[in-house]
């Protein structure tokens, strides 16, 4: 992404923004397109089923990728964590399958809202699997974060869509994902991670899809090609977002995500959201921004030391 800005003639522009200002404009890009890419799915899976619809994402985002590798002649492969790339992978891949098929059936601004539990679930996972100690300002993070999610859901109250199930178990899911990313990133590079996931993801998704296989039609070819795109654009926005600048600094933006989408799916689908979903939205995220947050100082101690 920064190589691509600095050929371009953005390039004098870019260069005299702060870093601060890079990774913020960085994020909101990643928000935009991630809006775009769940409202085209969403659209497809009119035509196609969600399994169909994440293999044609994942062997996109892998054509996208292979330039990348081609340039280092595939040195970015070497690892000695092949096993833990496999797991990663297929944790990924149930994750990515649920999400979609969420999306197809759940409105998109109460998907986005419940997505944003994954650093909450991440969070206690951790201590769980990483036996991280957290201090009492943390869990109690984590438990506005599932307040948080009850609000959306409200239980009881309303009745809880197997497309909302569907979300919380996808960002549980990518949560785990999350916790196998900061092992592997001990001992190999984040180059190194992101291909093998993209190698993963594709295999894994082959299988699922064919199960319930149906060819796409012209216009959703289409459509597919710019799931892909938008996909990786915005995975690898925030992922420069994040090197430009503080999490801190920049995951403020993210919350933009259930902004955009919730207006495109008021514009093409006709979802207006309840009040709730903003609401435990706000909460979520800023218990997950909490979390991010002290995550943050914690590296910065340990830094010091």
């Amino acid at each position: 992404m920064k190589n691509l800005v600095e050929k371009s003639g953005f390039a004098p522009f870019w260069q005299s923004q702060t870093a601060s200002m890079r990774g913020a404009l960085l994020m909101i890009l990643s928000t935009i397109t991630f809006a775009f890419m769940h409202a085209a799915v969403r659209h497809v899976s009119a035509e196609l089923p969600p399994f169909v619809i994440a293999f044609f994402r994942n062997l996109f985002g892998l054509l996208f990728l292979m330039p990348i590798l081609m340039a280092g002649r595939f040195s970015q492969l070497r690892t000695q964590r092949f096993g833990l790339h496999a797991l990663r992978g297929l944790i990924n891949i149930v994750a990515m399958l649920m999400f979609f098929t969420a999306v197809s059936i759940t409105p998109l601004a109460k998907v986005t809202a419940l997505s944003f539990t994954a650093p909450v679930f991440a969070a206690a996972m951790a201590a769980v699997f990483l036996g991280e100690r957290f201090r009492l300002h943390r869990w109690g993070a984590i438990l506005a974060g599932f307040i948080g999610m009850l609000i959306v859901l409200r239980p009881g109250l309303a009745v809880i869509e197997p497309g909302a199930l569907l979300a919380l178990g996808s960002a549980a899911l990518w949560a785990m994902a999350m916790i196998v990313i900061k092992v592997l990133s001990r001992t190999d590079s984040s180059v190194t991670i992101v291909a093998w996931m993209g190698i993963f993801l594709c295999l894994y998704s082959i299988g699922p899809a064919i199960w319930v296989w149906q060819w796409p039609s012209p216009p959703a070819w289409g459509w597919l090609l710019f799931i892909g795109l938008t996909g990786s654009v915005a995975q690898i926005a925030i992922s420069q977002s994040l090197k430009e600048a503080d999490t801190s600094v920049v995951m403020p933006f993210d919350f933009l995500k259930l902004i955009w989408t919730a207006l495109l799916a008021a514009w093409l689908f006709g979802e207006i959201p309840d009040k709730f979903t903003f609401i435990g939205a706000g909460v979520i995220f800023s218990s997950s921004l909490y979390i991010a947050r002290r995550e943050q100082l914690k590296a910065r101690a340990q830094a010091r030391l």
